[in-house]
């Protein structure tokens, strides 16, 4: 397919899906745990804001920032992908940004648009505005705050890493694209359908021209379908290649292991911390996989861009941002239980405790009845404080 029909195409989107979309975001939105922000701060990206905080949180406090994909809206991409029963489970608040049509047709983020992707401009300070208002608002670590997201909104991730990499500690790209490769819409149909290889040397050196920050950079957890006709998947290898320049890592990986069944790739530090990893799902078209996590859970639904694959990306990407070590059955149970009595000073009250227990068993093991009735407890106490030496 030629470049002119792929732009053809691409702007007749809206009038073939829209409908389809708009019905699948609708449907969710009614039933959907997030809850609108109207007023958090600038927003030249004029996108909209949702949010989840579960009513209890791990400590210390973390925030995902999850951005949805083209024809999306962050109710069904949250419902799809669960990441508010994630939250809810193991105890972080959620941020969901949503593009309005306004803006784009398809309701994709504008992750090759020159004004929306640099520092402090367009949709990316609008996201930048919202992490901010979440921090303040809910005392979150600013330490603790991480972003994941699919095709155009994994592109968006890419853009928030390199253009805000001090606010992040890791981030996950699910069938996105590296940051700085289109600043237009025709560099970006050549990208997302071709993916022409660069040098890791100038991968890097675009998000080193993002902002003023030299190190250290976010961690990085790359997704990508192999069968995806939308997004080329030589673009997970270009992700790859960008932030193992940034973390001046090898290109060979360290560890090659089997994940659910699909291959993943790791580097990490001489600390032993893993600081990138990719999946590559064998045979999966474009859109974020589906599947039972570790803990025999499953998290999301089928729908459009949302595949059942057996892994569960969202469970794997929280588990490579450490968010799931804490449980909320858990924590309720440790705050519900009493604290531990705290041991009283030594004084002759235990000897007198075990007197008393004597004193008792001295009486016959199975009294009668007219006995128990004619028990003398004075004389049983009077023995045991005389045994206690407390009395004479």
């Amino acid at each position: 397919m030629s470049l002119t029909r792929n732009i053809d195409l691409l702007r007749r989107l809206p009038k073939l899906d829209g409908l389809r979309f708009a019905e699948f975001g609708r449907s969710a939105d009614t039933s959907s745990p997030l809850q609108e922000v109207t007023s958090f701060g600038d927003n030249p990206g004029n996108l909209r804001m949702f949010s989840f905080v579960p009513a209890q949180l791990q400590k210390p406090r973390a925030l995902v920032v999850v951005l949805h994909g083209c024809g999306q809206t962050a109710a069904s991409y949250d419902l799809g992908a669960g990441w508010s029963t994630l939250a809810e489970h193991y105890g972080f608040a959620l941020l969901m940004p949503e593009q309005q049509r306004a803006n784009n047709g398809n309701t994709c983020f504008n992750w090759f648009s020159p004004e929306d992707t640099a520092r402090d401009s367009g949709e990316a300070r609008s996201v930048r505005e919202m992490i901010a208002h979440m921090t303040e608002t809910h005392r979150l670590d600013p330490r603790r705050i991480f972003i994941t997201g699919l095709s155009a909104g994994g592109g968006m991730t890419s853009v928030m890493l390199a253009t805000y990499p001090e606010v992040f500690a890791a981030g996950a790209v699910i069938a996105g694209l590296p940051y700085g490769i289109a600043t237009n819409l025709r560099e970006a149909l050549d990208g997302m359908f071709h993916s022409p290889a660069r040098p890791a040397r100038e991968l890097g050196d675009l998000v080193r021209r993002a902002s003023n920050h030299r190190g250290p950079w976010p961690k990085m957890s790359v997704w990508h379908g192999s069968a995806d006709r939308t997004v080329n998947p030589g673009n997970a290898n270009e992700i790859v290649k960008q932030w193992l320049d940034l973390h001046d890592l090898p290109e060979l990986p360290m560890a090659e292991t089997n994940v659910d069944g699909y291959p993943r790739q790791a580097w990490w530090n001489k600390d032993g911390e893993t600081l990138v990893e990719s999946y590559a799902i064998t045979e999966m078209a474009h859109g974020t996989p589906l599947g039972i996590a570790d803990n025999d859970h499953r998290y999301g639904v089928e729908g459009a861009f949302l595949i059942e694959a057996g892994i569960s990306s969202s469970y794997h990407i929280a588990k490579f941002f450490g968010l799931t070590g804490w449980i909320a059955d858990a924590a309720k149970t440790a705050e519900a239980k009493p604290a531990a009595p705290s041991k009283p000073p030594l004084t002759s009250a235990p000897h007198l405790a075990r007197s008393i227990r004597a004193a008792v068993a001295e009486e016959p093991a199975e009294p009668k009845r007219e006995e128990v009735r004619g028990l003398d407890l004075g004389q049983i106490i009077t023995r045991a404080l005389t045994a206690a030496g407390l009395m004479k």
